[in-house]
């Protein structure tokens, strides 16, 4: 696609249309969510679909069931998505949901509820280049062009739900307290038991450790790679080419050695450092 008809506005960020609609965004406005959910919050390409494979589990004590008979955007569907309205209603308490959206459109009712947050952050060079060759695959997308001029749409924020550094900065500076964890896709990368043990804890609901253990196995990405609910191989080629890229492509940390220059690096390491200057939090990586 080229077209930026494919795309709808809503408060100054792009969403694709092929999952977005002007009833979708005014359903999760005036959502009403309970005290005991759980919403996963990620900027795209940060681990999303990991936590929609991991908190079922977590929240289930271990049971299989849901993440190998139910297609995961259904099973943890996202707040501004189409398919909340349709399945919403059969998601299990407490329900697991994901977002994308930057904290400033969380709807009122999330504000005045106990609702707990996870938010995965991930190394803003792999959320790049991951989303560069999710584009090239995601056939309801403009095509990202050359590296490079990929690189200027995201560090202007004119790419899926805008900057990632707006992003970052409006969901590390809330209000929320002890209802919002932090963690990074590279320490879940690099220890997923341990991931899983602190969300485990977070949420109150003291996994054994063989669960724990179970609930890393069958959430590794070399497991979500070959599961039809977790692997978007149910989803048309029309929509997604996976002959272009697969959408599971590597899951690893620092796979942006691989693809930017020194002339990149140092471009995009001064945007993000620029953006971020006088913030009250510091980032868990090295950008250099």
């Amino acid at each position: 696609m080229t077209s930026s008809t494919e795309y709808i506005q809503y408060h100054g960020i792009l969403l694709p249309l092929e999952a977005h609609s002007k009833e979708s965004l005014e359903y999760a406005e005036n959502f009403s969510v309970k005290d005991t959910d759980v919403f996963a919050v990620t900027y795209p390409k940060s681990g999303t679909i990991w936590m929609q494979e991991i908190l079922p589990l977590v929240l289930n004590g271990g049971d299989l069931t849901p993440i190998q008979t139910i297609p995961n955007w259904d099973r943890v569907p996202w707040l501004e998505e189409k398919r909340l309205a349709l399945v919403v209603d059969q998601l299990a308490s407490p329900r697991a949901l994901v977002t994308h959206f930057p904290y400033r459109l969380m709807p009122p009712s999330f504000h005045t509820s106990k609702a707990k947050v996870i938010y995965v952050m991930r190394n803003p060079k792999d959320v790049m280049v991951s989303s560069y060759f999710f584009h090239q695959m995601a056939e309801f997308l403009e095509d990202p062009g050359t590296f490079d001029e990929f690189m200027d749409k995201f560090l202007e924020g004119r790419v899926l739900f805008g900057k990632w550094t707006d992003h970052v900065k409006g969901w590390r500076d809330t209000q929320l307290g002890d209802r919002i964890m932090y963690i990074t896709y590279e320490e879940m990368a690099k220890d997923l038991p341990a991931a899983v043990r602190r969300f485990s804890d977070f949420l109150g609901r003291n996994l054994s450790e063989e669960v724990i253990q179970k609930i890393a196995e069958h959430c590794s990405f070399k497991t979500m790679k070959t599961n039809k609910m977790s692997n978007f191989s149910l989803v048309p080629k029309e929509y997604m080419n996976h002959d272009k890229s697969p959408f599971f492509r590597k899951g690893v940390a620092g796979d942006w050695e691989n693809h930017f220059s020194s002339e990149q690096l140092a471009r995009f390491t001064s945007a993000i450092r620029k953006e971020l200057e006088g913030g009250s939090f510091s980032l868990p990586w090295s950008m250099d």
